[in-house]
């Protein structure tokens, strides 16, 4: 026996004692496709829209059937302030768009589904199609009996670390607000002197004496935000210590230049980041931000497509990434998002506001578990009736979020429950803010 036909004959030996076969790649193809049938080819029967309001906010569910009977999968097309033209772009386009595809091709869904309506990018379809491919990937991961990170390739982390949120009208209140976070475990709080941009520090809305505009119209001028934003981080960083990790967030509400100034101000107490420094229509300025500031920058909540993104991350211009994940069209692009994030040293921070459903927070949590350029998360509190709606919410713990460890995103919808809570009766909108002078400021 030469010494080629005595390898051969080792090699095979190797692989009988391995149990594994010795014939040809047609074979070993027929051999995987038997070994697949155990998952039947399914396929969607129905897509429609489930709406409940057990914490105020006006959430939208998708619940997508299929040909199995009892199988099914919920996702998040949450939208609070738009949630009724949600529902209607669901049930009457994305139902009858979805009928008999096959479950299993969530890619290829999503693709069809985001230009099914030709113009695309917009917040109401995005949310949408969000709650369709939530959903999608619910019932993959109840077919493999798996969480839905495990798909993904499973854990980079025991848990999701957590921001809590601390706020007080005067420099005392937000400081024991921050001590009482700090008590619950938390080790990073947002702080926000009153609500976001401090507008009760603003005292002469001249539009109000003119009779501009509402009565019920907010008032914020930038001058008193301004000046009180360094003395608050300045207050906290000398009573809480320098353990505790900070953050703030601007909420676009003033003009680039100031935001520049401020950041600068900021410096010296070193924040975690800084949120939504400039508007998304202001994107152009964040080269001038980025050469003049080293505090970390959080963008993204009002993104809706990767144009908008795309830049900021591969310049390097911001140091997380926080899209609300629903916005952007649900857990296939938020996945995609992550990892070209990562490539770019761009750490992520999903945003997790109380008018998310808890399958938006789950959606968040399987993907923060997952990626390895996890930043930090929101962190949600549900009432006791938001958790008998949806058994299986995500749990927080020690300042850590926590997921169930079900198939799929390991919640679900009681529909009987949910029926106790309709939406308040008036339809959601963000209130109007204005300038001394009756000018809307952008949120």
């Amino acid at each position: 026996m030469n010494r080629r036909n005595a390898l051969k004959g080792i090699g095979l030996g190797a692989l009988g004692a391995l149990g594994l076969s010795k014939t040809s790649p047609d074979a070993s193809a027929a051999r995987y496709e038997t070994a697949t049938r155990g998952l039947k080819p399914l396929k969607i029967t129905k897509v429609r829209a489930i709406t409940t309001s057990p914490m105020s906010a006006r959430l939208v569910i998708v619940k997508v059937e299929t040909s199995e009977p009892g199988l099914y999968g919920l996702g998040c097309a949450t939208y609070n302030q738009r949630p009724l033209t949600v529902v209607t772009a669901v049930n009457e386009y994305l139902d009858p768009f979805a009928k008999g595809r096959d479950v299993d091709d969530i890619e290829d869904i999503w693709q069809h589904a985001y230009t099914s309506s030709y113009w695309r990018n917009g917040p109401v379809l995005n949310n949408a199609l969000s709650g369709l491919d939530m959903a999608l990937w619910d019932i993959k991961g109840k077919r493999a009996n798996m969480p839905v990170y495990q798909l993904l390739g499973g854990r980079s982390r025991f848990a999701v670390d957590c921001y809590s949120h601390a706020s007080g009208r005067d420099f005392k209140e937000l400081e024991d607000s921050v001590k009482s976070k700090m008590e619950e475990g938390y080790r990073h709080v947002r702080i926000q002197l009153g609500g976001y941009g401090s507008s009760h520090l603003s005292t002469e809305p001249h539009y109000r004496k003119e009779g501009f505009g509402l009565a019920s119209d907010g008032h914020m001028d930038s001058l008193p935000y301004l000046k009180a934003t360094p003395r608050m981080f300045e207050h906290i960083r000398s009573t809480c210590g320098e353990a505790v990790e900070l953050l703030h967030d601007i909420h676009e509400r003033i003009q680039p230049i100031e935001a520049i100034n401020l950041l600068k101000a900021l410096e010296a107490y070193r924040p975690f980041f800084i949120e939504d420094p400039l508007a998304p229509e202001q994107n152009g300025y964040f080269k001038y931000l980025r050469s003049q500031t080293s505090v970390p920058i959080a963008m993204g909540e009002l993104f809706n497509n990767p144009h908008e993104w795309m830049g900021l991350i591969s310049d390097r211009l911001i140091d997380f990434i926080r899209v609300h994940i629903t916005q952007i069209g649900g857990f296939t692009p938020a996945r995609k998002l992550a990892t070209l994030a990562e490539w770019f040293g761009v750490r992520t921070a999903w945003h997790g506001p109380g008018d998310l459903s808890p399958v938006g927070h789950a959606a968040n949590a399987h993907l923060d578990l997952n990626i390895h350029n996890f930043g930090i998360q929101e962190s949600v509190h549900f009432n006791d009736a938001m958790r008998e709606v949806f058994p299986g919410a995500p749990t927080m713990k020690n300042g850590y979020m926590q997921v169930a460890e079900g198939p799929g995103f390991g919640i679900d919808i009681d529909e009987k429950a949910a029926t106790k809570h309709p939406y308040p009766e008036h339809p959601g909108f963000w209130r109007p803010l204005r300038r001394r002078d009756g000018t809307a400021v952008r949120p």
